[in-house]
């Protein structure tokens, strides 16, 4: 079973490029995957995208996805399904936990140069003291 079987598709007007198209042909695809009756996904894997993508859940618990980018409702909705498997990737991409590390003792000894440096060019500006 694949993802796509699971999608629902809803055709509407596109405000986007069309010329005068725009004002006949349904060209903007809505697409639909309702996650909590989703096959594909576990229950951890759908408490994660609900969590993440909540701006994009409505309130039945679908993720809505909309697309008016070209001018054919085909492509529209070729880069609909696009968007929706970036997200769904996004969201159940582990975080990496950074390791803290100390600076080594070259960076300390460039940071305090550099500091003199810096000091040393704002001394040089001053006016000279007679």
């Amino acid at each position: 079973m694949n993802l796509e079987t699971e999608l629902s598709y809803t055709a509407s007007r596109s405000s986007g490029p069309g010329g005068q198209n725009v004002n006949k042909v349904n060209t903007r695809i809505t697409l639909h995957f309702d996650v909590m009756n989703s096959l594909i996904l576990n229950s951890h894997q759908k408490q994660v995208i609900l969590d993440k993508l909540q701006n994009r859940i409505n309130k039945e618990g679908q993720l809505v996805i909309a697309c008016e980018e070209t001018r054919s409702q085909l492509r529209n909705k070729e880069l609909a399904i696009e968007l929706l498997h970036q997200l769904i990737n996004q969201a159940l991409k582990p975080i990496i936990k950074r390791k803290a590390t100390k600076p080594t003792h070259s960076s300390k000894l460039k940071r305090l140069k550099d500091k003199k440096n810096h000091a040393n060019k704002k001394v040089n500006r001053r006016k000279p003291d007679y």
